[in-house]
């Protein structure tokens, strides 16, 4: 197949497209002549690739959640070992359309703008496909997923210049858009279980749909699952974001690989672990009771982990100096609390630290790279003394 899409083929001008699945499912046989700083066997379509793999673990459980919310919502099969194929494959039935619509509607445009840019295919949407999804409410539906992820390539990525270009997360950028563009949708107590009541079913008494979040902002503690419940992901919430567990694996895979910085990892966690200790001293005092739920459980619920496994060490969008990692994971784990706790109309604070510390991350280098060659000068005029 290959003369055809080559210089001269019938297909030439889908040369890029053929490029960019050969490379896919062989390696590359070019290699980088100028410009070069990768010096090993690696490159950007095997990158990505691991973090998919990493990615797996929250696919699986969040098909499996899926399942056991509906069956909990509807008072059968309530036990977590009971029915363990039925809620998987209720799971995967309505997870996998919305993986399908998210990688179709990305790649679709990633392979038009490569035809008519003439350009390599760039592979950073392999990843952003999956996060997608994973990020998404369950009831989110396939028109939704289909325009965030529209809007995610186009605006957040390729008016960038495509692929290491971009100055927000992909994914999260849609994840944005359609929670400002359609908040009734993306919100509330109704997004995060799908009830799929059939002929003779109904909702079990006192069933609410809420997320552990949902519930503690409205001030309902009681509604907070236990934090070992949290650490395995047995809540309501998006699709792959529930499990601390299954981020843990992606993490030790991304780390294991040296994909993961381990410094943005780190730092998340103790800016998080500092603004929860600092409502744990202040709350009671004021009788907030939300302020005083233990550092550890706190870290736990909602989205935390999965946004400092996946989307805090966004290589593109992260600072790049070592320094810069640790005030800007820091600065993530500090406003994620502390956005999640105070301003409860944020239920979950984590999208939104992530994308202003986007923003703020090449300040933050500047600052360090100008702090270096200030303490360097310092030194040179002290040599030359």
């Amino acid at each position: 197949m290959k003369p055809t899409f080559a210089k001269g083929g019938k297909l030439e001008k889908l040369h890029w497209v053929f490029d960019g699945l050969e490379t896919f499912l062989f390696t590359p046989g070019h290699a980088t002549e100028k410009g070069a700083h990768i010096r090993d066997g690696i490159d950007l379509k095997r990158t990505m690739s691991i973090v998919i793999l990493a990615m797996v673990p929250c696919l699986l459980f969040g098909m499996w959640n899926v399942g056991h919310q509906h069956y909990l919502a509807i008072g059968e099969l309530v036990g977590r070992g009971d029915g363990f194929l039925e809620k998987f494959i209720f799971g995967a039935i309505k997870v996998l359309p919305i993986v399908v619509v998210s990688y179709g509607v990305g790649l679709g445009i990633e392979f038009l703008f490569t035809t008519i840019k003439g350009h390599p295919i760039q592979e950073g949407y392999l990843v952003s496909g999956m996060l997608i999804p994973l990020v998404m409410p369950v009831d989110t539906p396939l028109w939704m997923v289909a325009v965030g992820s529209a809007f995610a390539v186009i605006i957040g990525k390729e008016v960038f210049g495509g692929t290491g270009m971009n100055v927000l997360n992909v994914a999260l950028t849609a994840r944005a858009f359609l929670f400002f563009a359609y908040p009734t949708m993306m919100s509330g107590d109704k997004v995060w279980v799908n009830t799929g009541l059939e002929e003779g079913q109904k909702l079990v008494d006192g069933f609410s749909g809420a997320t552990s979040l949902g519930h503690a902002a409205s001030g309902n503690i009681a509604g907070v699952v236990p934090m070992l419940d949290s650490f395995w992901g047995f809540e309501a919430g998006s699709i792959g974001e529930t499990s601390a567990f299954a981020c843990l694996i992606g993490a030790a895979i991304l780390l294991l690989t040296g994909i993961g910085s381990w410094r943005i990892m780190l730092s998340v966690l103790l800016g998080g672990a500092a603004m929860s200790a600092i409502f744990n001293a202040v709350g009671p005092s004021i009788g907030n009771e939300y302020m005083q739920i233990p550092v550890l459980h706190q870290l736990m619920l909602g989205s935390f982990f999965f946004g400092l496994v996946f989307m805090a060490t966004d290589p593109v969008t992260a600072a790049q100096t070592n320094t810069g990692k640790w005030i800007y994971g820091f600065l993530i784990g500090l406003m994620a609390i502390l956005i999640r706790v105070v301003n409860p109309a944020y239920p979950e604070g984590m999208m939104l630290a992530i994308l202003f510390m986007n923003v703020m991350a090449p300040t933050i280098d500047h600052f360090v790279v100008q702090s270096n060659v200030k303490r360097r000068m310092k030194r040179a005029a002290l040599q030359t003394a």
